[in-house]
C-alpha cells in the first residue's frame, strides 16, 4: 500500500460514481471512507449526501474528476467502435474462407440488416455534416 492516500475516492457507478472523502487521521490509524456525494455523469448532476454542504474544494475536485471521466469514456468510447471496425473486417475473412453454409445460413440475415442499419445512419450522418459545411 502507498504512503499517502488520495483525499478523496470515487466509486465509479453506471452512471456516474459515489463520492467519498479518505480519512487515515484517526486514533486507530483506520482507513475510514465517508460518503459525501453521488454525482450523475450523463447530466452533471452532485447531490450532496444527507445534509452535507459541499466545500469549494470538493466541488473542485469532483468536476475535475467527471472531465476526466468524460474524456476517459469518450476515448473508450472510440476504441470499441475501431475494434468493431477490426470485427467486422475479420468476420469478412471468416466469412470468405473458414464459415460452413450452415454458419453463414445462420448469421447471413442478422448480419445483413444490423450492416444495412449502420450503413443508413452513417449515410445520413455523412450528409448532414456535407450540408451543414456548405452552408
Amino acid at each position: 500500500m502507498t504512503a499517502a492516500l488520495p483525499e478523496y475516492y470515487f466509486r465509479v457507478r453506471e452512471n456516474g460514481a459515489a463520492v467519498f472523502r479518505v480519512d487515515t487521521e484517526n486514533r486507530q490509524r483506520r482507513i475510514e471512507m465517508d460518503q459525501i456525494a453521488v454525482l450523475n455523469i450523463r447530466n452533471g448532476e452532485i447531490k450532496p449526501q444527507g445534509d452535507r454542504v459541499l466545500s469549494d474544494a470538493d466541488m473542485k475536485v469532483i468536476e475535475e474528476w467527471m472531465a476526466e471521466r468524460r474524456a476517459l469514456l469518450a476515448a473508450r468510447d472510440m476504441d470499441d467502435i475501431h475494434r468493431a471496425v477490426d470485427h467486422m473486417n475479420l468476420t469478412a475473412q471468416w466469412a470468405q474462407s473458414k464459415a460452413t453454409p450452415e454458419q453463414l445460413e445462420e448469421i447471413t440475415d442478422t448480419l445483413l440488416l444490423a450492416m444495412h442499419d449502420l450503413r443508413s445512419v452513417l449515410v445520413r450522418k455523412k450528409a448532414d455534416r456535407l450540408t451543414k459545411a456548405g452552408d
